[in-house]
Parts: C-alpha cells; sequence; structure tokens
C-alpha cells in the first residue's frame, strides 16, 4: 500500500478509516468478545487514529498503523473492564507456522466471539489477525508491537485450542427475554412494523438520544422524529424482538429475502417507561457480523 506523505489531507485518513472500518470492527469483536462492545472500542480507536495522525509523520504502511491503534484501544478496554486475562510468557523458539487445512481455516474463521474469549490476549489476536483478517505474520507483529517468534508461538498455541474448542459439545444454556422486555420491545415493533410512528413517537422521552451508528447523533422528541420519517419513506425492513448477546434487541430482516440473517439491529434503553435511548446500526452493518442472536 502506498504510503502517507509527510504532511497528507485530511481526506486521506478519512478515506482510510471508511474503508477499513468492517475490518477493525471484526478485529475489536473478537478481541472484547462482543459486537456491541466492540463498535465501543472502534470509535475510540477511531478518534485516537484521527488525533494521532497530524503528528505521526510518514505511516509506510498505514492498516497496519491502524491495527495497532486498535490492538491498544481494545487491551485498554479489556483493562478498564477487569476481564484481561493474565499474559502467558512466550517462547521464543523459532516455530514453524503450521498450515491450516480448508476444514480447521472454516472452523477457527466460524469460532464465536464467546469462545475466542477463552484465549489469551497474545492468541486471540494473532488468531484473528491471520486466519480471520488475513494478515501477515509481519503485520502482526507490527499491530501486536511483539517479535516473529512471539507472534509464531501465540498464533500456533491458540489455533491449538481454538481447535478443541470446536470439539467441545456446545452446553450454552437457552436465553429469552423476560416478560417485562418481551411486553416493551413487543409494542415497539409492532407499532414499527406497522408504520404507525405517531404511536412510537408517544413512546419515546422528551429527552430521547439517537445514535444512528457510523452516520449521526440526535437528540430530543422533534429531532428523532425526523427518523422515524425516514423509515417511512424505505421498505427494506421488518423488525423482530429478540436478544443480541443476550441483550434485549431488535433485529432488522430484509422482507424480500427470507430465511436470512438479520441485516442489523437497534437496541433500545429504557427510563420511566419511555424510550430513552435508541441505537441503530443499520448504516454500520458490519456489527451484526459474528453477533450471537436469538429471535
Amino acid at each position: 500500500m502506498t504510503a502517507f506523505p509527510e504532511t497528507p489531507a485530511v481526506s486521506d485518513i478519512e478515506r482510510l478509516l471508511v474503508t477499513m472500518r468492517p475490518k477493525l470492527h471484526r478485529y475489536c469483536a473478537r478481541m472484547v468478545g462482543s459486537v456491541i462492545d466492540g463498535e465501543d472500542v472502534l470509535q475510540d480507536a477511531l478518534i485516537k487514529a484521527v488525533e494521532a495522525h497530524p503528528s505521526a509523520g510518514h505511516i509506510g504502511n498505514p492498516e497496519g498503523w491502524l491495527f495497532r491503534i486498535a490492538h491498544n484501544t481494545a487491551l485498554d478496554f479489556l483493562r478498564r473492564r477487569n476481564r484481561q486475562e493474565t499474559l502467558r510468557s512466550m517462547e521464543e523458539a523459532d516455530m514453524i507456522v503450521d498450515q491450516l487445512d480448508a476444514v480447521e481455516s472454516r472452523q477457527i474463521a466460524a469460532a464465536s466471539l464467546r469462545t475466542f474469549m477463552r484465549l489469551s490476549v497474545p492468541q486471540r489476536g494473532s488468531v484473528i489477525l491471520m486466519d480471520v483478517l488475513g494478515c501477515s505474520l509481519k503485520e502482526i507483529c507490527e499491530a501486536m508491537d511483539c517479535s516473529l517468534p512471539a507472534a509464531k508461538a501465540a498464533l500456533h498455541r491458540g489455533r491449538a485450542r481454538l481447535l478443541e474448542f470446536a470439539a467441545e459439545p456446545d452446553d450454552t444454556p437457552q436465553q429469552r427475554l423476560s416478560d417485562a422486555d418481551s411486553a416493551r420491545l413487543g409494542a415497539y415493533v409492532a407499532h414499527f412494523n406497522a408504520r404507525d410512528f405517531d404511536a412510537i413517537r408517544t413512546m419515546i422521552a422528551d429527552d430521547v438520544r439517537l445514535d444512528l451508528v457510523s452516520k449521526t447523533y440526535m437528540r430530543g422528541k422533534a429531532e428523532v422524529s425526523r427518523y422515524f420519517g425516514n423509515y417511512a419513506k424505505v421498505s427494506d425492513w421488518r423488525l423482530v424482538s429478540g436478544l443480541v448477546e443476550g441483550r434485549p434487541a431488535i433485529l432488522v430482516f430484509d422482507p424480500n429475502a427470507p430465511g436470512a440473517r438479520p441485516k442489523y439491529f437497534m437496541l433500545l434503553g429504557w427510563s420511566a417507561g419511555k424510550v430513552a435511548t435508541i441505537r441503530d446500526f443499520r448504516h454500520a452493518p458490519y456489527v451484526v457480523d459474528g453477533a450471537e442472536y436469538l429471535i
């Protein structure tokens, strides 16, 4: 990739961030074990990248530079959440990276976010970068700031553990919406699908806040009401109540694609019986990639 010049235009970094956003989210989500938290980490990383860019000088590998910022931001998030695992000691032996067969590659790439969280941070980062995102060993070393032998060791161990996990039976308990969440989401979804947006407007708080992820922010009933008007103009959605990563959510499907996975989802926050926050991922469909959801 062509290196940035010494004093690149702001539009250069903006274009790169738009292009890299889905790929960076896949990395962040698997590092922190959540597509929702992964988007928060990604937004923090993008802010850091924009702030650091003017003083960064010559950036020979912009993608590697962004992955390193995303990696460090994910680690900061894990520390704040007090769930960072103890880093295992890394052997400096120059190990040969195992060649995976097609079945093993598919198993690793398709592993759930919850499964990735069972790996140590170095193992998790190296496997995601190579087997999910297709990075080279050199790029892994740059993103994780580690030596080549350390990257190889982490990759070897991480792959072995993921393949062991893939052979385990799935004993995850079945989750369900609480009666209260089911009633609240059900009413919102029913009015939305009926295009009764006046009824929806009666459900939202006067100081409601909307995050149309990767697009815009709105605040207050008058401003957010325009958002519902935009939905009234299109017909590429059908809402269903459900769970995303165990959180009450609204899954959005394409009515013209029966049997397909959800296109994206929405999260609602409630206060005093009113919708206080709306987080809509319509313009960030990459967030649903790898998400565990239940209708």
